[in-house]
């Protein structure tokens, strides 16, 4: 199976996959689209400097250095103020908007807003809608969500809310929010569904290698893919999807753990770089095993010359 055609997005993974990282992965791996963090509406208009702070990728033409499109992701519960700030986004450059209904976070679902609507398809159905008539008709909506809360009983009708709202895009990460991130992701429920001719769907969850890619595009029976925790724990993962190249060795992912240095004295948290890379280091461990050693290592280590210097050495 061929995916040279694929759509690949890199996901939404708040705390993790900020615009550093966003920079660092997009310049080595032939994504289509980035999804941001998300930005919480309540019930206000935000600032500008809010959206600039979440995607400084907006003062430049709307993309990273390597020209990927950067899209705003919104989350919230009142489609009014969502519509508004949809609007803000894009008069800021932002490509698109996308909604997410997917967070399984507690906090975030105690509030009224990720994951806990897709108990109210209705609710999902007036967002989407509102949010798509307040912009121009050439503007995407995308809308990310999960198949379910509790369990899938409700999966075909959010679909359906998100399809009759009129969205571009749906993407599916292919679990409920009980399931959490446990394996497996269910990408055969993805295929099932009578809506593939009237939305693009993108398929995401547990997709780790090029076998797990070929694996979810014949069960969900779509070619557009979205990758999160997979490329953080293979750094190239979408290179070698789409191109089949091989993953990349550890010499050069030392090489690269130079690099994001680099990008995080030039960006504005420098002093998250040490605990930014512990963090990074945890999802390499899966592909690694060297990174196991290297985070045992650096785990009290906050300089990053002592950490740069302990990469040099396991390298």
């Amino acid at each position: 199976m061929n995916l040279t055609d694929s759509q690949l997005i890199l996901a939404p993974m708040e705390g993790v996959l900020d615009h550093l990282m966003r920079e660092l992965l997009t310049s080595l791996n032939p994504f289509d689209l980035c999804i941001t963090e998300f930005i919480r509406v309540v019930d206000s208009l935000l600032p500008e400097r809010v959206f600039h702070r979440l995607s400084p990728e907006l003062m430049q033409g709307g993309q990273t250095s390597s020209g990927v499109p950067i899209r705003i992701q919104l989350l919230g519960q009142d489609s009014n103020w969502l519509a508004e700030n949809a609007v803000r986004a894009i008069e800021l450059g932002s490509n698109g908007i996308d909604l997410n209904f997917g967070c399984p976070a507690k906090t975030v679902n105690k509030n009224k807003g990720g994951a806990i609507l897709l108990k109210s398809p209705e609710t999902i159905y007036h967002i989407v809608n509102n949010v798509k008539n307040s912009l121009e008709r050439s503007q995407i909506v995308s809308v990310k969500i999960r198949l379910g809360f509790e369990n899938t009983t409700l999966f075909n009708e959010i679909v359906d809310a998100v399809v009759q709202a009129n969205a571009n895009l749906l993407t599916i990460h292919a679990r409920t929010k009980s399931q959490g991130y446990r394996p497996p992701a269910y990408w055969d429920l993805i295929g099932q569904l009578p809506y593939h001719n009237k939305i693009d769907i993108v398929a995401n969850g547990e997709i780790w290698s090029l076998a797990d890619a070929k694996n979810c595009v014949a069960q969900a029976k779509t070619t557009h893919l979205m990758l999160g925790r997979g490329v953080l724990a293979l750094p190239n993962l979408a290179s070698v999807i789409k191109h089949d190249v091989a993953p990349m060795n550890w010499a050069t992912l030392c090489i690269l753990f130079k690099r994001y240095c680099e990008l995080e004295q030039r960006g504005s948290k420098s002093f998250y770089f040490s605990s930014r890379l512990k963090q990074w280091l945890r999802y390499l461990k899966i592909q690694y095993p060297q990174a196991e050693q290297l985070f045992t290592v650096i785990k009290t280590l906050k300089d990053k010359e002592d950490i740069m210097s302990e990469i040099d050495v396991i390298h």
